[in-house]
This record gives structure tokens, C-alpha cells and sequence, in this order.
């Protein structure tokens, strides 16, 4: 499944990643510009924000088609307090909204946002490899990136060839809820990784949830520690390095990743399975669960660890 001419990131790790049987899982600007008019491609435009929709619909990379964070990637519609801020769809909603923009088992998917492939493409990255979908790429340093290296714009309405509804039944990657990752913090097998940023984690100050800090004996390991100065991917063998320092000999099986509501965690999902290690359970309520729930909170001062 994985070729040298998809993979292209980064010099010295065509070897190892020949041997991996999904594709690998980001992709360059250089390598998308080839794809745009591949027949059984489909281009997904995942930007978040209030004017995420309305900017799509005014320009967008040539062929892409929408995915709405609240809408199709969560249900929002309940209560934090129960799931977070962005819960996951009813597994056969996704399934439908996959069929309507056109992504069947064979189609070759690739994901893009404003966040560097931060956000919510790395939650439908991870959302896609739930279900099964193997050929699901992110776009590595993001719309941003795109524009910087001449990928083709439109301001035209994308035509889709619907599918049926994708073939789901059930999220096939690990999930825990809130009292498993309570019992997984307090035990020193486990690892539990807070992605959100350090002020955030160290409970200086919360611009989105009512009560600042963590999870008492979560690490805080920073999504945006996956990116270089460019806001692309870092290369793969510095995320090895990274996550094997990280780990520090734990089970990796034993791993799991939250942040404030299930979104930038994936980007750490990601940026594991780049780095050869198994995608980890993904904690969705996070700290938007967990904070509402009376839970203990955690707080603390200086410098976060430093893995690397």
C-alpha cells in the first residue's frame, strides 16, 4: 500500500516505511498536486472556526470537498458534562456523510485544515482509521503549506459521486471513558498524555473550559511539539526518537491521549503511528468531560517535562 512516491517526506525512511502495510499516514504538498485529478481520490477540506463553511465556499483546493467538525466529525449536540465538547457521531451518521462526499473502502483519502493538520484533520484522520480505512493521508503543514506550494485553488462547488453508506458497525481503534482514565492515571503502567498546551496543563489559565489543570497524573507532552518551525509534520525519525523517550520502555498498548475535547489528540495519534508506535486510546471526553464532572484537578508550576 505504501509507496516511495506517497511517502516522499523525509530522506531515510523510505526502508523502514516499505515494510508497513497501511499507507503512510501524512502527506506533502509536492505529492497532493499529483492527486487532484486522480480518479477514486477525494480531497477533504476540514478547516474549523465560525467562518470555516463560508471560507470553503469562497475558495478552496481544487476537487476538496467539505467536513464540518460539529456537525459531521462530533455530535455537539448533547451535554459536555457527558462526552466532552465534541463527542463522536453515532458511528452510522459518519457512515452516511462518508457515502454522501463520495469515500468508499477503496477510495484514497487525503485531509486538510488551517492548523498545520493540527486539528480537525487529524480527527478525521483518526475517525477514518477507526472505521477501517487504511488509505487515509493528512495533508502535513495544512492549507497554509498547500497555497505555499502551489496547489490549485477553486471557488467552484466540488461534484460529488455519492457512495453507499460507508460499511462501519464499530469504532475499531481504542477508546477508554472517564472513570478507565482515572484508574489509568493513578497507575504507574500506564501513561496517560495531555496534549493540550503547557499553561493550559500547568492550570495558569482555561480560554475554553470552565476550570483550568489536569488530570492529576496525566504528563504533558504539547501537540504542537509534533511540528516544526513550519507547522509540517517533524520527520519520522525524530518522532521515534521523541516517543521512544516519551514511552521510556512503557507498553505502548498502555498509552492513552486527551486533550480538551478529542480533536488535537489525534494529532498525537498521528504523529505515534508515524513514529512506529501503535495509535494509543483516545480519551474523547478529555479535559471537557473531565472538568465538568467534579474530578479531581491538578495543577502545577515551571517547565513541562522535556522528552527530546
Amino acid at each position: 500500500m505504501v509507496t516511495g512516491r506517497i511517502i516522499g517526506m523525509h530522506s531515510g525512511t523510505l526502508d523502514k516505511l516499505t515494510v508497513m502495510e497501511r499507507m503512510y499516514p501524512v502527506i506533502t504538498p509536492e505529492y497532493l498536486r499529483e492527486l487532484t485529478d486522480t480518479p477514486g481520490f477525494v480531497l477533504v477540506d476540514a478547516r474549523t472556526g465560525a467562518f470555516a463553511k463560508e471560507n470553503f465556499k469562497a475558495v478552496h483546493l481544487k476537487n476538496a470537498v467539505f467536513a464540518d467538525i460539529d456537525e459531521d466529525l462530533a455530535d455537539t449536540k448533547g451535554d459536555p458534562a457527558q462526552g466532552g465538547r465534541h463527542p463522536l457521531p453515532d458511528i452510522k451518521n459518519f457512515a452516511s456523510f462518508l457515502g454522501r462526499i463520495g469515500i468508499g473502502p477503496e477510495t484514497h483519502v487525503v485531509v486538510y485544515d488551517d492548523k498545520g493538520g493540527a486539528n480537525a484533520a487529524a480527527r478525521f484522520w483518526w475517525m477514518m482509521r477507526a472505521v477501517g480505512h487504511e488509505k487515509i493521508q493528512v495533508l502535513s503543514g495544512g492549507l497554509q503549506a498547500a497555497l505555499s506550494n502551489g496547489v490549485e485553488l477553486s471557488t467552484t462547488e466540488t461534484q460529488v459521486i455519492e457512495k453507499p453508506p460507508y460499511p462501519a458497525e464499530k469504532w475499531l481503534l481504542p477508546l477508554v471513558n472517564i472513570d478507565e482514565v482515572a484508574r489509568a492515571a493513578a497507575d504507574p503502567e500506564y501513561m496517560v498524555i495531555d496534549v493540550r498546551e503547557a499553561f493550559r496543563y500547568r492550570g495558569e489559565s482555561e480560554p475554553i473550559d470552565k476550570v483550568a489543570g489536569h488530570i492529576p497524573g496525566a504528563h504533558n507532552v504539547p501537540y504542537t511539539h509534533n511540528l516544526d518551525e513550519n507547522q509540517s509534520f517533524l520527520p519520522q525519525v525524530v518522532l521515534e526518537r521523541k516517543f521512544t523517550n516519551i514511552l521510556n520502555g512503557k507498553d505502548p498498548n498502555k498509552v492513552i491521549v486527551h486533550c480538551g475535547s478529542g480533536v488535537t489528540a489525534c494529532h498525537t495519534a498521528l504523529a505515534m503511528e508515524m513514529a512506529g508506535v501503535p495509535v494509543p486510546a483516545l480519551y474523547v471526553g478529555s479535559w471537557s468531560e473531565w472538568s465538568r464532572n467534579d474530578r479531581p484537578v491538578g495543577k502545577s508550576t515551571g517547565i513541562p517535562t522535556q522528552f527530546f
